[in-house]
């Protein structure tokens, strides 16, 4: 089991909702004492009207940043494909000065083709996404390294995904923090072949932290006493419940932090 303690985060999908009902989104997730809080990076909503109301990640992310004053913020996660690598580091080092050192780096090769397509992106494969993965984190990296002023705070980058041959390689060389959406079977797998990356360029896989939503992850994913356990023994910490507006319900969220308390103790 993983020594790091149990973390919880909310997901706030910014589909179909005002902006004054995801800053309560946000505020309330913190009230309850949340972890963390991600926005998704998508243009338009994955559910319901494929048209509704819709708010882009990063200036929300910053208008959060400012309205909230303890939770970890970050996007969960931002693809690498819709801004310039350089600016995704400037935009990721401006959000942790204005949260006061709270900024993560979520990164991932996007999937969602409507996003790329309506904003004017190439779309291109899976492979060549991913290689824009590859290509754009030295550059984050780089250009992080000669902001001034620096990241206020760590600034963990965080990478999503699960390919075996290349995603995980990446995860192994860059991340802080690998974020999965699988079931606890195919997550023990993708552990195994996420330890052997990390054998071959010399890394610690205990350096890594292990997050995963729990949202439509399972029939019982609002019961924590069931699901939570086994993904704790396979090495999770940071849990991450998903919810969508207009409303963003955050029962399933309170239960997760319950959870949390009973076994951080």
């Amino acid at each position: 089991m993983t020594g790091r303690p149990v973390r919880i985060g909310l997901q706030v999908q910014p589909e179909h909702a005002d902006y004054a009902a995801i800053r309560r989104a946000a505020a309330g997730a913190e009230e309850l004492g949340a972890d963390v809080v991600f926005v998704w990076d998508h243009f338009f909503p994955l559910t319901g009207d494929p048209d509704g109301k819709h708010f882009e990640c990063w200036t929300v992310l910053a208008a959060l940043a400012e309205s909230t004053s303890t939770v970890q913020l970050g996007p969960l996660v931002s693809c690498v494909g819709y801004r310039n690598p350089d600016l995704i580091a400037d935009m990721a080092r401006t959000v942790d000065h204005i949260s006061g050192g709270r900024a993560l780096l979520g990164l991932g090769s996007g999937w969602y083709e409507k996003d790329f397509t309506e904003y004017g992106y190439p779309f291109g494969t899976d492979g060549e996404r991913l290689r824009g993965l590859a290509a754009a984190l030295p550059r984050i990296k780089s250009r992080l390294a000669r902001l001034n002023p620096a990241p206020a705070g760590r600034l963990p980058v965080m990478l999503g995904g699960g390919g075996e041959k290349r995603t995980l390689r990446m995860v192994a060389e860059h991340a802080d923090i690998w974020h999965a959406f699988q079931d606890p079977a195919t997550l023990r797998h993708k552990l195994s072949v996420l330890h052997r990356h990390c054998a071959d360029v010399g890394r610690d896989p205990a350096q890594i932290e292990v997050a995963t939503s729990v949202s439509g992850l399972a029939a019982h994913e609002g019961d924590p006493e069931e699901l939570g356990p086994e993904l704790r023994e396979l090495g999770v910490s940071l849990f991450i419940v998903g919810a969508g507006g207009p409303d963003f319900d955050l029962g399933t969220l309170r239960r997760w932090i319950a959870w949390r308390d009973a076994v951080n103790g």
